[in-house]
């Protein structure tokens, strides 16, 4: 049995939700009559819909314990494709404190109660009993993952799980993101324009620019999979330009995301096509 299977079976038959993830961290792209949430969305999610699809669509609200649909067909792809395990905190009563690298470690450890820790690829997984909402970039290196979101499953981890200190609570504050120039590399191209006018290439922009403002949950992952697709469908052929790499980019950071996590999702676009 795939051994990413086999986990998500394990956590499942404990109560922990779980989802297959792809190649960059991201879920599962949603199948074409969900694409963009054209279903309205699973009944969970911040948008309620009418979505019963099989399949593990819409990230985070895909996850299930029901060991059926972990192993039915419409997710037997997804597994053999896996690239790693996720799981909803929230869904189970839980917030994980990403800590994203050594500094944010060592805030960790000076400001908040000791709990369950996780190790990292960077850093670590605080975990704490407590479900709150979520936010990115909280603080330097800081996430914060519980409702409406997925967290990767990196193994059990040591020590006793606390509960949710208000500290991380107060973490979660809306407030204006700024936004900041980043500079990435912008496909070269050197392919024949399929575009024939400017006009194409801008509508192609403006619709990526507004699937990503009309996200509702799951933004991360939604502006990944709008990144993916304008590389596909612009990136080759050397019309798109670092003007308008830089729309996105903005748009993105309007809708909470850091330029780190635009940059490593424009990236792993560049990476999964080959560019």
């Amino acid at each position: 049995m795939n051994v990413h299977l086999s986990t998500a079976l394990t956590l499942a038959a404990r109560g922990v939700p779980v989802l297959p993830l792809s190649k960059g961290k991201v879920p599962f792209a949603n199948c074409p009559a969900c694409l963009y949430t054209s279903c309205g969305g699973r009944p969970n999610m911040k948008t309620p819909g009418p979505c019963t699809c099989p399949r593990p669509c819409h990230a985070w609200a895909a996850a299930t314990t029901d060991p059926d649909t972990v192993t039915g067909p419409a997710w037997a792809k997804a597994w053999k494709q896996a690239a790693a395990v996720a799981y909803h905190p929230g869904g189970i009563g839980l917030t994980v404190v990403d800590l994203d690298h050594a500094d944010a470690v060592a805030w960790a450890r000076r400001t908040l109660p000791a709990t369950r820790t996780v190790a990292t690829t960077r850093g670590e997984h605080w975990i704490y009993q407590g479900a709150m909402g979520s936010a990115n970039d909280v603080l330097d290196g800081v996430d914060i993952k519980s409702t409406m979101v997925y967290a990767r499953w990196l193994g059990p981890g040591t020590g006793t799980m606390t509960a949710l200190p208000d500290t991380v609570r107060g973490l979660v504050v809306k407030k204006p993101v700024p936004v900041r120039p980043v500079t990435v590399a912008v496909p070269a191209g050197g392919g024949e324009c399929r575009h024939r006018t400017p006009a194409y290439l801008e509508r192609g922009i403006a619709m990526a620019e507004q699937r990503i403002t009309a996200a509702t949950s799951g933004v991360h992952a939604t502006v990944y999979r709008t990144f993916l697709a304008v590389l596909s469908a612009h990136g080759r052929c050397g019309c798109l330009t670092d003007t308008h790499m830089a729309r996105l980019f903005a748009t993105a950071q309007t809708k909470g995301e850091s330029p780190r996590h635009c940059t490593d999702a424009w990236s792993n676009a560049l990476t999964a096509l080959g560019m």
